[in-house]
């Protein structure tokens, strides 16, 4: 039995995008986040671990340790550049799962998959500091730029993969991509934003009531140690593991929904899709 193919050139509304997005994942979820871990296990580990051995040492830090200063500090930063690959790894992994796939017709190609992940790496690198400095800049300027930079950019990473752009080209083209479907994409952008921080807000929940329950438990306590001794406490670290494995799966669906929208808007500017089926009649 031949496994159902999700066709991604063609114009969708917002309801469809979301709801392709999520038929996408329950049809290739498992494949495609393997494909993200194979890529991106390392930096995320080493994120998790930099996490954890900073909670840790949240909870000796009230005893002056001046070792326990310069662990957490070090982890801080461990954990931010570890952080900063992992997201890299899992944007392009997920997307040029998402070109294999379209590529072959639902057939991926994970050495593909990895090969073009290697090969982009500091192109995407360098597209998302341009982006952050493109947002900082429009946040310094009375907020308001962001909420147009914010949906250009958004698509930025589609133009850098389908399109095979360099970091600087994806960053030129996404104000002339928008043009005229502006308010189409703020919508879906803003959306879906809202409701992947809902989504990923729920896997937080069980590690916030555990923290406030030890930390009330606490509260009568003469000694300070104990108070900041949750941070290492097993449960409460692994309930924070687990949310961070959540609010990863949910930024896929970013992810995903981005790559329909960057189709979406292709296909009415250019009938990118069309094109190609109608040629595939006459073969």
């Amino acid at each position: 039995m031949n496994k159902e193919y999700i066709e991604f050139k063609r114009e969708r509304d917002l309801g469809s995008i979301i709801s392709d997005a999520f038929k996408f994942i329950r049809l290739e979820g498992k494949q495609f986040f393997l494909s993200i871990l194979k890529v991106a296990a390392i930096p995320i580990v080493v994120a998790v671990a930099s996490m954890i051995y900073y909670m840790i040492s949240m909870s000796s830090i009230i005893t002056e340790d001046a070792s326990a200063v310069i662990g957490m500090i070090g982890s801080v930063f461990i954990m931010m550049i570890a952080y900063l690959v992992a997201i890299v790894f899992i944007n392009l992994a997920g997307m040029y799962y998402i070109k294999s796939y379209i590529d072959n017709k639902g057939v991926v190609i994970q050495e593909e998959v990895v090969a073009n992940t290697k090969a982009k790496f500091w192109s995407f690198t360098g597209f998302g500091i341009l982006a952050g400095l493109i947002l900082f800049a429009s946040a310094m300027l009375c907020v308001l730029p962001v909420f147009y930079t914010w949906p250009a950019l958004s698509l930025g990473a589609s133009i850098l993969v389908f399109q095979n752009e360099t970091a600087s080209g994806a960053v030129g083209k996404c104000f002339n991509f928008i043009s005229g479907y502006f308010w189409e994409v703020f919508g879906v952008v803003f959306v879906v934003s809202i409701l992947v921080s809902v989504l990923g807000y729920v896997f937080q929940i069980p590690a916030m009531i555990y923290q406030f329950a030890k930390m009330g438990l606490s509260m009568g306590s003469d000694d300070p140690a104990e108070v900041f001794g949750f941070f290492s406490d097993p449960i409460y670290l692994i309930l924070n593991v687990v949310s961070i494995a959540g609010q990863l799966m949910f930024y896929s669906i970013t992810l995903i929904t981005n790559v329909f929208l960057y189709f979406d808007v292709n296909e009415k500017k250019n009938l990118t899709g069309t094109i190609e089926r109608i040629d595939s009649l006459g073969q």
